[in-house]
């Protein structure tokens, strides 16, 4: 038998949820048998497996020490500072601003040097997380490209996980803003209005009339003629959307490998040492807030730019931010 105490991290999860997450290894067959056996009970009682858990709660789950081994695999983690400059922090959420070339979440090429493991870590460093107690995993609530930098933004707790993942989806509540330091001048004002297609076998976006919606604003905040540094305003979500967007109207962004203007990326990497993309999640904006991110409504969050970055816009004569 394994006893759990819920949390502040683990309260409002559905006793399932918790329990599927607690015996990650486990068939869903034997979770749901351990339910009709009135084998998971909460604070003594036999409960239904939509049952709400509440910190203090105790679970007590009745399997054998053999099944416990085999099912209850905790999440590999090593305490180790966070070397990414943390933007905001209280007992709910966490803001980190990432470095381009980092992935947010692992792939099948990489599994390991994530920001979601440089955060595991931190918050198992000081006390906040422990795979071995927890079922909930701290989690990042939206992604950024791996050449992306800038402020992503992770649940510390279930409920406010599900908060931040409700209000990057519906997006009526947030404000996200990007700098991006592209080819050309384009006008001081624009809003891009073009469907967006993903190949699902390259990974390629693409401009097309069969494309998911898509909507960006920029505004222009500087120019030296050849290369200008605008902000953009996210509408909607899609994959690569603000990259292939400025591509499309003629101002790809400095540094895209993807979508970019290869000759300039050649010119900018050997003149400037650009070897990334110019594009920052920059600002977010907390509109309408409640529930465990009240004290969010009405705020506004910024990374700083890195050393390498203001220096470059400085060279360049585009630094007005």
């Amino acid at each position: 038998m394994k006893e759990i105490t819920i949390d502040k991290a683990n309260e409002g999860q559905r006793i399932e949820k918790f329990v599927r997450r607690f015996l990650s290894e486990a068939p869903l067959g034997f979770i749901y048998k351990a339910f009709r056996k009135k084998d998971i009970k909460v604070n003594g009682h036999w409960v239904h497996k939509d049952a709400i858990l509440h910190e203090g709660d105790v679970v007590r789950i009745y399997v054998t020490d053999q099944q416990m081994a085999d099912f209850a695999k905790p999440k590999e983690v090593e305490a180790k500072p966070l070397n990414h400059p943390i933007v905001y922090e209280d007992e709910n959420v966490l803001f980190v601003d990432k470095p381009a070339g980092l992935l947010v979440m692992g792939d099948e090429h990489e599994k390991r040097v994530t920001l979601v493991n440089d955060v595991l870590s931190y918050l198992y460093g000081k006390g906040e997380f422990n795979p071995r107690n927890h079922a909930f995993v701290p989690a990042p609530a939206h992604r950024l490209d791996r050449n992306t930098s800038g402020i992503v933004c992770f649940g510390k707790t279930d409920a406010a996980l599900k908060e931040l993942t409700a209000l990057f989806k519906e997006r009526e509540n947030i404000d996200k803003r990007y700098l991006a330091l592209v080819v050309g001048v384009p006008e001081n004002e624009g809003s891009i209005d073009a469907p967006l297609l993903k190949d699902a076998k390259t990974g390629l976006v693409k401009v097309s009339p069969e494309g998911k919606e898509a909507h960006t604003k920029y505004r222009l905040l500087e120019t030296n003629g050849e290369v200008s540094l605008i902000e953009c305003e996210l509408l909607t979500g899609r994959t690569h959307q603000i990259r292939v967007h400025l591509s499309s109207i003629g101002h790809p962004i400095i540094g895209d490998g993807k979508y970019g203007d290869f000759e300039m990326n050649r010119l900018y990497k050997n003149k400037y040492g650009v070897n990334y993309q110019f594009l920052i999640a920059h600002s977010l904006t907390f509109k309408q807030t409640s529930g465990v991110l009240s004290d969010l409504k009405g705020k506004t969050f910024k990374n700083a730019l890195t050393s390498e970055q203001k220096s470059l816009l400085k060279r360049l004569n585009v630094c007005k931010i």
